[in-house]
């Protein structure tokens, strides 16, 4: 719509938050014309980090909310599993069966044969956390790992300083050192960048780490491209060239460290000539890039989740986070580790979980999603027999998903998808129910790239029948008899009980009150500027208040205590030490145009996303006889996919790459590339291993396929 035309008619302004798996959070505000109908969604112009603007991704909101293949009533399925042969029936139905089916499982197996399967389709307080846990403890269902994004990361984080305290991205303008490593903020967190490119005109080098030449890198002041999985190996040996030319700070060690000498007797392990030999930078870049690291102040190291699906993704985030120990970075404006902004603020736990309540049963198992297909294919004792989905797509976006897709197709698993589209997953359901978008239904929203906390007030009325996460975990526990009032609370009620918990443990909450969330939608978490700067005061979370360079929390846990480097289970260095020439590394990095699988079914977005391709390097390409434009295949023994070679020096020798996560009904055979990669856990927290993936390639006679399969 033209502003001409929206400024003469007489609009409502609704203010809420983008729901997705982005550190941005931005703050939107929705126009909603007489008849109730969403006219436009904007980003709020006085909104600290948003500014006015939205990403290539939400922009196009609309088109998500108003698509044509919406899903607006409950179906059930009438064909074979997986034939996408659904007819409607009505919510008292549906809920009737799903309880009923449960109710037989729990009588003659129990509720741990029961399982929920979500992640991060919404952030919402409501719509994610809470959903997420109090009905699923009140039915005593098995407990869901949620490991599949930043798990590993968030514990090295953690066991290193104590508190995922990221600065806020308005402080990267003080920086005259940005380093970072294994990000690609440019797709991945949109708004990071105008504060990047102010820091480069105030005269700050910015250097990107990665194998891959993302769009951030491409614009950065230098790019360094190690082999995949040995990131550690150059950290530590940057450190090698800081202690052994006294660039490093040995006061600030002493006093804010813990362990320093577990950690140096590594460090002398890896002269630049064996990270060399390791990484694949040479020598001499390993030498510059710790003295410009070392020598230039403040200097910022951000890092972010795609660098810890290895697996030794783990060591490698705790390793990163002591680099900036060494010269005294914590605690300085515009230095530090930028990784999450997650603990500023914790909920109440016991609020909202409510999962100490007499009524609920003891703790069952706990499985990691990551295992999914092992799961539902006989890893699990005793077998799942009913899956619920929602906030996800796991046939699209989880490892080793041919294996998942044989467990789907299983005559005794009684699968339910709540979401807004059939997708790959939900056409192997046996029940499909609709869910509302982000206009549609209330929420409260808890940043993890910045410090403001946003309200999302619904903009319109839900369309055809659908039904919020959290409404119909109201319906189901009416369907099963719980009469608890904790789950008939409706949203605003939950938001309002939480909060107010929260407020009396946090002083973040300070002054910010449920009233002034709906009237103002975005408030600034109540943060004295002073302490806004991580570790201002040279305290840290961690049991020893300082960096722990060696842990006893990490032994406690089975973990290596010391930061360092191992391969990968499956590496480039297992290739060099004698496997077939014919293995490649296969990253999958972000789209641009995509949040994991969500906007994947949009024309536009695939439009914009091109094909499915598979990046290869020119020389690797010329061995083979490979061009642009022809189709290949990468296999390996988890199963195989086809792409689209584009042939660049985008990567490196030996490393092959393709963006996620194209729907497998849109990707050639029908499948992505998650039917090869793997599904065995990291060293930390159970943490995903996508980019520990090795496969062979060969080319494919077959034409290219459309992107519409």
């Amino acid at each position: 719509m033209s502003a001409s035309v929206e400024k003469d008619r007489t609009l409502r302004v609704v203010y809420g938050s983008c729901p997705h798996d982005c550190p941005d959070c931005c703050a939107l505000e929705t126009h909603v014309d007489e008849q109730g109908r969403a006219v436009s969604v904007r980003g709020r112009a006085d909104h600290p980090v948003t500014r006015g603007w939205l990403c290539a991704k939400v922009n196009r909101y609309l088109e998500r909310v108003y698509h044509p293949d919406r899903l607006l009533y409950p179906l059930r399925r009438v064909g074979p599993k997986g034939s996408g042969e659904f007819r409607r029936i009505s919510w008292e139905e549906a809920v009737a069966e799903i309880t009923e089916r449960w109710q037989d499982i729990i009588r003659r197996h129990g509720a741990e044969c029961i399982l929920p399967y979500s992640y991060a389709g919404t952030l919402g307080l409501v719509n994610g956390a809470v959903t997420d846990s109090r009905f699923w403890h009140r039915l005593g269902a098995c407990r869901l790992e949620r490991a599949i994004c930043g798990h590993a990361a968030e514990e090295a984080v953690l066991l290193t300083v104590g508190g995922r305290l990221a600065p806020s991205p308005e402080m990267l303008v003080h920086s005259k050192l940005i380093l970072i490593w294994g990000s690609n903020p440019a797709s991945t967190a949109p708004h990071v960048m105008p504060f990047l490119r102010q820091a480069q005109q105030r005269g700050a080098c910015v250097i990107v780490i990665d194998p891959i030449r993302s769009l951030t890198a491409r614009s950065a002041d230098q790019h360094v491209q190690p082999h995949p999985g040995t990131d550690a190996a150059l950290a530590l040996s940057m450190m090698y060239v800081m202690v052994s030319e006294g660039l490093y700070k040995p006061e600030w060690i002493a006093e804010h460290t813990l362990g320093w000498e577990h950690l140096l007797e590594r460090v002398l392990r890896f002269p630049p000539e064996r990270a060399a030999d390791i990484t694949g930078v040479p020598a001499e870049t390993i030498i510059q890039l710790a003295r410009t690291y070392a020598t230039t102040a403040p200097a910022m190291l951000r890092v972010s989740d795609g660098i810890n699906r290895h697996t030794n993704g783990g060591q490698t985030i705790r390793t990163l986070a002591c680099l900036p120990a060494l010269i005294g970075q914590y605690g300085v404006l515009g230095g530090g580790l930028m990784y999450s902004t997650s603990d500023w603020l914790r909920w109440n736990k016991a609020a909202l979980a409510h999962e100490h309540e007499d009524v609920c049963p003891p703790a069952p198992r706990t499985l990691n999603m990551n295992r999914l297909g092992a799961i539902l294919t006989g890893e699990a004792d005793p077998p799942v027999y009913s899956l619920y989905v929602y906030d996800a797509n796991p046939v699209a976006s989880t490892p080793n998903a041919g294996k998942i897709v044989e467990g789907l197709m299983r005559d005794d698993l009684f699968t339910v998808v709540h979401d807004l589209f059939e997708t790959d997953t939900a056409r192997y359901a046996d029940i499909i129910l609709p869910a509302t978008s982000q206009l549609e239904h209330v929420d409260l929203h808890k940043p993890y790239g910045h410090l403001s906390l946003q309200y999302n007030t619904p903009a319109i009325a839900p369309l055809g029948e659908a039904r919020s996460n959290w409404d119909v975990m109201r319906a189901l526990a009416v369907g099963m008899g719980f009469q608890d009032s904790w789950l008939q609370d409706d949203a605003n009620a939950v938001i309002r009980e939480i909060l107010t918990a929260s407020a009396s443990q946090n002083p973040a909450l300070d002054g910010i009150t449920f009233e002034r969330l709906q009237a103002e939608g975005s408030i600034p978490l109540a943060i004295p500027a002073e302490e806004r700067i991580p570790f201002a005061h040279g305290i840290f979370r961690t049991p020893s208040g300082k960096v722990e360079m060696y842990s006893e929390q990490a032994v406690a846990k089975g973990y290596d205590p010391v930061p360092g480097w191992v391969p990968e289970n499956d590496s480039y260095q297992k290739q060099k030490e004698g496997s077939s020439a014919t293995t490649f590394t296969l990253m999958s990095p972000a789209a641009h145009h995509f949040i994991s699988s969500t906007f994947g079914n949009q024309e536009r977005m695939k439009t914009k996303e091109g094909t499915p391709t598979l990046r290869i390097h020119p020389c690797d390409a010329e061995a083979r006889g490979i061009q642009s434009g022809q189709m290949v295949r990468v296999s390996n023994e988890r199963g195989w996919c086809r792409l689209v070679a584009e042939v660049t020096e985008d990567v490196r020798p030996g490393v092959l790459a393709t963006t996620t996560v194209w729907w497998p009904r849109f990707s050639p055979d029908q499948r992505n590339v998650n039917w090869t990669t793997s599904d065995r856990l990291a060293d930390f927290g159970g943490g995903s291993t996508f980019h520990t993936n090795l496969v062979t390639l060969e080319v494919v006679d077959a034409p290219v396929a459309s992107q519409n399969g």
